[in-house]
């Protein structure tokens, strides 16, 4: 039996306290067009723009160094801000931006690249998007997925997403979490076995046709968008006024804070640390200080407050928020990480330690295996 991996590319993230809550061919294919994904499109991951963002795929589909240029100039000059900026917003809100986001990378596909190369996309976006493929109208139709196999397979999507959202609203240290796992992998198996009863029915030479060669989407890494460039303001501390252009080749942990934020002031410690133990490795620390109360609008304020707990990194003073607004921060504190070529690799919103959260570790070890090369 064929089988479809189960492979959803999302953030990584976390919810702890904050501040604020606020098959290849050799035959010529036509061009692949953006479609309709149907009725049951809230349901279907939306994988296209982290696909396209990483370098495996880049050689899976033998994009030339021009091509790989020419799509980076797209994701910085169309899409990356936009689809940042979406990340916080419900499915109803994200789905016009998705629509019109990959709508541009695949009418950048006809215009620069080959069919072979799209139809390899398509084939790619299919298999990232795991089971719920077959909730797809086109492929739906292609391999012959009776509408009532589709509505009993999305009836109990339908019941797993909402069992992922009852357990993504809780915070680290709940003690409803164990519950609602067990409850979130109860749909997620019901869901499953429904899967491998309709794969079962589909001949395995039209599965084959239509995905193609195997490809593991859990591999991909880098599947977020260019970090913003930062918009210049007039007040910098511990350094002078920096680009993210010029930082390439360093791995960037940017964190958005207030000095008045006592979930900020948690963090403070280990921001220093990680200044203190990896800046002669190639790590820069990046403050970015946006005010939430009027006196946070003062930069002398802000000096004299960085100065008290004795943080030496490179501060930026947001007076005006337009760097929050560009990075479409919800919330203080807020932990990015950037590798050398500019692109998000990991986040973390809250206390980076709230209630036993180990999210300093993490983002240690994302910087880490960038600064091993990976």
């Amino acid at each position: 039996m064929r089988t479809i991996a189960a492979v959803a590319l999302v953030w990584v993230g976390s919810a702890p306290a904050t501040h604020a809550e606020a098959e290849r061919t050799s035959d010529v294919a036509p061009a692949v067009e953006p479609v309709d994904l149907g009725r049951y499109a809230p349901l279907i991951p939306r994988n296209l723009l982290g696909l396209v963002h990483a370098p495996e795929v880049h050689e899976e589909l033998g994009l030339n160094a021009e091509q790989v240029s020419g799509l980076e100039a797209l994701f910085a000059a169309e899409v990356d801000g936009e689809w940042l900026r979406a990340r916080n917003f419900n499915v109803e809100k994200q789905a016009p931006i998705y629509d019109r986001l990959e709508a541009r990378v695949w009418a950048w596909f006809d215009e620069q690249a080959n069919p072979q190369q799209s139809r390899r996309l398509r084939q790619l976006e299919y298999l990232s998007q795991g089971g719920r493929v077959l909730l797809r109208d086109d492929l739906a139709a292609t391999l012959g997925v009776t509408d009532a196999d589709r509505s009993a397979l999305g009836e109990l999507s339908i019941a797993t997403q909402e069992a992922q959202v009852k357990l993504g609203r809780t915070t680290f240290g709940d003690p409803d979490i164990p519950r609602l796992r067990e409850e979130q992998k109860k749909a997620a198996d019901a869901e499953r076995a429904k899967l491998t009863a309709i794969i079962e029915t589909v001949p395995h030479s039209k599965v084959a046709r239509e995905m193609g060669d195997p490809f593991d989407t859990k591999k991909l890494a880098r599947i977020y968008p260019m970090a913003p460039e930062i918009v210049p303001v007039d007040d910098w501390i511990n350094s002078p006024p920096l680009t993210m252009a010029e930082l390439r080749g360093k791995v960037v942990v940017v964190h958005f804070y207030a000095y008045q934020c006592g979930n900020c002031h948690a963090n403070f410690d280990v921001y220093q640390r990680w200044h203190d133990k990896l800046r002669d490795q190639g790590v820069v620390v990046l403050g970015i200080q946006t005010p939430e109360t009027r006196s946070e609008r003062d930069p002398e304020n802000v000096r004299r407050a960085a100065a008290a707990r004795d943080l030496d990194f490179p501060i930026l003073v947001d007076v005006a928020s337009e760097n929050w607004r560009a990075w479409g921060n919800t919330v203080w504190p807020c932990v990015y990480v950037v590798d050398q070529d500019g692109y998000l690799r990991r986040w973390w919103q809250g206390e980076l330690r709230w209630k036993g959260a180990t999210g300093d570790q993490i983002i240690e070890n994302t910087v880490n295996d960038l600064l091993q090369g990976g």
